[in-house]
């Protein structure tokens, strides 16, 4: 992690934000997963993550590929089992209803979206709360909210480790989140509150977005939209943290940030690709040997 930078930067016309290296930051979570891993292994206990996919949506395909090869890196066992998108929702619910009851299996993970025929809440509230890593069940959404242990969402988690990488003092802090998803945007401002920030949650509602970012000392931008903030939108040494994943007329990823011209007002600043998406991959393997650890205990 990145120590000794200085918690709140001041801003001067010359000074371009620093990155957050969510690469950087995610390789050295996998090596503390790692070690982890190899002490429970010690211990005569296999940590093991299964991953359902259902469809053949491409960018599914490519993330669930990136989840087994990470697992694999650090001594978890991943296993992939893929079905038609013609799968009967009945058949996946049975499917997970045998893997909740597998001992042997510590983290279920349903890469989302699912097909139009089937209900993703039904889905996901068919997994049991103590296999839930991926952190979207309503018992983990409610263990957040009264600060209970439970599996956080991991983009926001990751997000959260960012922050923390930077050494960052969120007490007192008026933190701005823009979107409100269940998946990120909630969590996330329920773990900027759980650090005493003072918490915006803003959306597509939101009257003068503008007004409110420039009051920011942190920044998150969680709407899938290219450019939803712009340079003029950031106050002075403000970290900006990008969890948008789009693509510009170009074809290439980028964020909801608009990235060149932000990093020239921020005092840090997460790049996509390289920022959250890794940290997210990241806190899955945090949380499904936190899964096996509680299992061992």
């Amino acid at each position: 992690m990145v120590r000794g930078q200085a918690a709140h930067p001041t801003k001067t016309d010359s000074m371009t934000a620093q990155r957050i290296d969510g690469n950087a930051l995610a390789k050295t979570i996998r090596e503390e997963v790692a070690g982890r891993t190899q002490a429970l292994k010690a211990r005569g206990v296999q940590p093991r993550l299964a991953i359902i996919l259902v469809g053949d949506d491409p960018a599914s395909q490519v993330y669930t590929k990136h989840k087994v090869n990470d697992s694999t890196q650090t001594g978890l066992e991943a296993t992939l089992e893929t079905f038609p998108a013609t799968l009967a929702e009945a058949d996946l619910l049975a499917r997970i209803r045998e893997l909740n009851d597998d001992r042997s299996v510590h983290g279920i993970l349903v890469q989302l979206p699912l097909p139009r025929h089937m209900d993703s809440h039904k889905v996901i509230e068919a997994i049991a709360p103590a296999k839930d890593v991926d952190g979207f069940h309503v018992a983990s959404a409610g263990a957040l909210m009264v600060g209970q242990p439970g599996f956080w969402p991991c983009t926001p988690y990751g997000a959260m480790k960012m922050l923390d990488s930077i050494g960052y003092d969120l007490r007192g802090k008026h933190a701005v989140v823009i979107g409100r998803s269940n998946i990120v945007g909630k969590p996330m401002a329920l773990m900027l509150l759980a650090r005493d920030a003072t918490v915006t949650i803003c959306h597509s509602r939101t009257r003068d977005l503008k007004a409110l970012t420039l009051q920011a000392d942190v920044v998150v931008a969680a709407v899938g939209k290219r450019d939803v903030l712009t340079a003029d939108m950031v106050k002075p040494g403000a970290v900006v943290i990008d969890v948008g994943m789009n693509r510009n007329d170009e074809g290439k990823l980028c964020g909801d940030v608009a990235y060149d011209s932000v990093r020239e007002v921020a005092g840090w600043i997460t790049p996509v690709p390289g920022g959250v998406g890794p940290m997210t991959r990241a806190m899955l393997l945090v949380n499904t040997i936190e899964a096996a650890e509680r299992t061992a205990a």
